[in-house]
């Protein structure tokens, strides 16, 4: 029993390390295709071995790194106040729900896109995207006159795609603040479509 108490530290040990190795190489190459299992098990100080039994591939660990950044954004959407958390108005809180998607993809760009772009299956089979869009969707459903919740969720969160996020802040150059704001008026374009129609104002 204490061998196995020990092995199971030196695992979560050895997965820490690699988080942490992971994160370092991620956030100084210029490219996400820079970043080798070898690089990071060489970093971490593990074997391939231990590395490819943590996380069976590199979208694996990439997908473990992508959720403990996240940590603290689905924490405050799960449990937090306004405006992200459960009790804010729907209207309230679909642009900030957006906003922090946004907010993580402009900190996060590489390794966001290493993800998106990494690996064979569809970006939208993901379980991070799908998390967001059931949570966007259930949370358009409850805004009176708004229609087709699912496929407006798909479309809010095409405007948060990391390639279109790399594209507007790395190659064009756009200040994070603006790209913010547009995000923010394209929401609001969008939750106005569904407002339902005030009777004409009488003569």
């Amino acid at each position: 029993m204490p061998e196995r108490r020990s092995s199971r530290k030196d695992a979560i040990r050895n997965r820490e390390a690699v988080l942490a190795a992971a994160d370092a190489l991620f956030t100084g190459r210029e490219s996400p295709e820079d970043v080798t299992m070898a690089d990071v098990a060489a970093a971490a100080g593990v074997g391939k071995g231990t590395l490819f039994r943590a996380f069976g591939d590199r979208a694996g660990l990439l997908r473990a790194l992508y959720e403990a950044r996240l940590e603290p954004v689905r924490q405050a959407v799960e449990s937090g106040p306004p405006p992200l958390g459960p009790a804010t108005p729907p209207r309230d809180r679909v642009p900030a729900l957006l906003d922090a998607v946004l907010c993580f993809k402009l900190d996060n760009r590489r390794l966001a896109l290493a993800l998106e772009e990494g690996g064979s299956s569809s970006p939208y089979r993901a379980e991070h995207y799908e998390r967001w869009h059931s949570l966007l969707r259930a949370v358009l459903e409850q805004i009176p006159g708004l229609t087709d919740s699912d496929f407006t969720a798909h479309a809010l969160l095409s405007a948060t795609r990391a390639d279109l996020v790399e594209h507007l802040a790395g190659e064009e150059r756009i200040p994070q603040d603006r790209i913010r704001g547009q995000l923010a008026h394209f929401v609001t374009r969008v939750l106005a479509s569904g407002s339902p129609e005030r009777p004409a104002a009488e003569e």
